[in-house]
């Protein structure tokens, strides 16, 4: 049996969305050919829509995983509502990138963001989403948000208790969303505010920290329930409380190996800044516009297209008569300048000329 190899991350220092024009897009218009299958119906009744991307291809995720998703996928998911006393359909498109996401998935699911968004008339807000620093509105979509190991390419959705793959999961937050990811199976990855679960397939263990709260509890329960039901009642679930002396749980965590390649990202403070993406004279440059207090909307113009970075979010501001070449290397813009930058993986979220946005609104104020 071929041993199990670690799954490569993404490289935040290439600018992989800058991929168009090339054998990237040759290959997803090529897929894609003149029409896309999984477009059919989206965004034209109230409610969420999901679909991963599989070798190039738009496949959609059954409903009854929204919520789940890889680390090794990449998704795109379209909210569709109406505002309240309103009949118009709106919607926001988010690409999400998995942690162990490849290249040309991720690169595939931000260009069919793209072609869904000209589907739908140019009326959606556009976003990137990345695994562990997603939107507080990607987020508002589930009540809980599984991480899973592997990805389309693994092929072990289904898997028997005794081959399951050992997992530490992590629930966190409160009230309207908990997130549960898989953590390192390490005894620091515990810590007294929040609840975990050891899965080891028969055996599952629920961990509750002193001072995690009862949504994280309530939910981990949930999740031991399932777990149990799914393996026809053979697993067995223990809930142990933090300071617990049992060993079977502590000798399955271990923590004299080195951690690889955990992301060393954190929130940053920094002053808001404007630039400029603009080919007024000729080719495409982008420029420092302002900084700090001198960020102010008046200060957009229609006629090109802007970056507003406030550190917690990016927005791509699209003026109404900006250039064709600048409308379509605004999202590719700002991830390459993120990439650059010390918080690199923050949302970016596309805004048109006349859209409503509070979250951009709220990026120029005081």
């Amino acid at each position: 049996m071929a041993g199990l190899v670690k799954a490569k991350k993404y490289n935040w220092k290439d600018s992989n969305l800058a991929l168009f024009g090339s054998k990237l897009e040759r290959d997803v218009k090529k897929a894609s050919a003149e029409t896309e299958p999984a477009w059919k119906g989206a965004g034209q009744e109230v409610g969420l829509q999901i679909w991963r991307i599989v070798k190039f291809k738009v496949t959609q995720w059954p409903k009854e995983d929204y919520g789940k998703f890889y680390s090794g996928d990449s998704y795109i998911v379209l909210n569709t509502y109406k505002k309240e006393g309103s009949e118009e359909l709106k919607w926001d498109v988010h690409f999400w990138i998995g942690k162990y996401s490849t290249q040309d998935e991720y690169g595939t699911a931000a260009y069919k963001t793209v072609e869904l968004d000209t589907l739908l008339d140019d009326g959606p807000v556009q976003h990137r989403e990345v695994q562990g620093w997603e939107s507080d509105l990607f987020k508002s979509y589930f009540q809980q948000i599984v991480i899973m190991e592997g990805g389309s390419d693994t092929g072990f959705r289904h898997v028997t208790p005794e081959q399951y793959r050992p997992r530490l999961l992590h629930f966190q937050g409160s009230k309207r969303v908990v997130e549960v990811r898989e953590v390192p199976l390490k005894r620091k990855s515990l810590n007294s505010g929040d609840v975990f679960i050891l899965d080891l397939g028969l055996k599952i263990y629920q961990w509750n920290g002193t001072d995690s709260n009862k949504d994280e509890r309530f939910k981990a329960m949930a999740l031991c329930q399932q777990l149990e039901s799914e393996r026809g009642g053979r697993a067995k679930a223990d809930v142990l409380e933090e300071f617990s002396t049992s060993s079977d749980f502590y000798d399955a965590l271990k923590d004299d190996e080195p951690d690889e390649d955990e992301d060393d990202f954190e929130d940053v403070e920094i002053d808001r800044q404007l630039f400029r993406l603009t080919d007024a004279h000729g080719s495409l440059e982008t420029k420092l516009e302002a900084t700090g207090a001198d960020v102010k909307k008046d200060r957009l113009d229609p006629a090109d297209v802007f970056i507003v970075d406030n550190g917690k979010t990016c927005f791509v501001w699209v003026g109404t008569y900006a250039s064709k070449k600048e409308k379509a290397k605004g999202m590719v813009m700002a991830h390459d300048y993120l990439s650059k930058t010390k918080h690199p993986l923050v949302p970016v979220t596309v805004v048109k000329e006349g859209q409503d946005n509070e979250a951009f609104d709220l990026a120029f104020a005081a």
